[in-house]
């Protein structure tokens, strides 16, 4: 992509903050969608609880990149803080849509982000971005989050979804708690280790939406995980490995519902993903083996 001009809401997370890092470096003008008041001329403000932006924010934008949200695993799983899962996901991804549909010129690509959890609890099935969404909390979440995002479809934007699987990172994200775990020695498989994990190295998954907007011929959701998805017990070994450290300790599946309660059952699920429309557009991973993404991750 030529440098250009980029709007991003969610620069303030793991991934956002990566993807911005790394188009700044390249030369293209980043605009910061905040909630606050702006404090650099590089920062625009918009209120996704009000279904609010000004088109004027994004006016001569070539792509809007949505990755705001509250995180999932942050806190326990009570009905308030599921509230507030998703109407950060929905109402911000509904306000920008409108505000992409308004412009008279509107941006090339509206790329949004979305999850594996669409797909629900897979068991040992691999699937890909053809099959249907799961039941569930998360599932139901993801189906209501891409589809607020239909008017920036309709008004004929280039409209892109990334379901993305397990950051591997030392920042943040589940592997953010992982790390310091393995550090001392108290990592090890979660409930029975069975259950398969669609992982992503931080770096792969930015360079997978930098080739996402780069693609004018790329719509539609794709699948960012690594190509071979492993079961938790294989990831704990892994991590066990390249950490030097026993990976022995293993969580029983009815302490980490004590603990967890809810969002437990999406820790214990299985999810098989494949990201075949990424690899059939061309996209090639850096990272695409568990040990080699924990490295690139220290």
């Amino acid at each position: 992509m030529q440098p250009s001009r980029i709007a991003v809401a969610g620069a303030s997370g793991l991934i956002g903050g990566a993807l911005v890092r790394s188009l700044v470096a390249d030369g293209h003008d980043v605009v910061r969608l905040v909630r606050r008041m702006p404090r650099s001329a590089d920062e625009a403000r918009w209120e996704p609880e009000r279904r609010r932006v000004d088109p004027a924010v994004l006016a001569g934008c070539d792509a809007v990149v949505n990755l705001a949200g509250a995180g999932v695993g942050d806190r326990r799983w009570t009905e308030e803080y599921k509230a507030l899962i998703r109407s950060s996901r929905v109402d911000g991804t509904a306000a920008l849509a409108r505000a992409v549909a308004a412009l008279d010129r509107p941006p090339r690509v509206f790329l949004n982000g979305s999850a594996i959890g669409l797909y629900g609890d897979t068991g040992g099935r691999a699937v890909d971005e053809d099959a249907p969404p799961g039941a569930g909390f998360l599932p139901e979440l993801c189906v209501e989050w891409e589809a607020a995002a239909a008017p920036a479809r309709e008004a004929g934007v280039r409209t892109v979804f990334a379901r993305t699987g397990l950051v591997v990172a030392r920042e943040g994200g589940a592997w953010g708690r992982l790390f310091p775990l393995f550090k001392v020695g108290l990592g090890g498989p979660i409930g029975g280790g069975r259950q398969y994990w669609s992982y992503i190295a931080l770096h792969d998954e930015v360079a997978a939406l930098r080739h996402l907007l780069d693609r004018e011929d790329l719509s539609g959701p794709f699948n960012l995980t690594a190509p071979e998805p492993l079961t938790n017990r294989e990831i704990s070994a892994a991590m066990g490995r390249v950490l030097h450290r026993p990976a022995v300790f293993a969580v029983p599946a009815p302490v980490l519902r004590a603990v967890l309660g809810e969002m437990a059952g999406d820790v214990l699920g299985s999810q098989r993903v494949l990201p075949k429309r990424l690899s059939e557009s061309g996209f090639r991973f850096a990272f695409p083996g568990i040990e080699d993404a924990i490295r690139a991750a220290l």
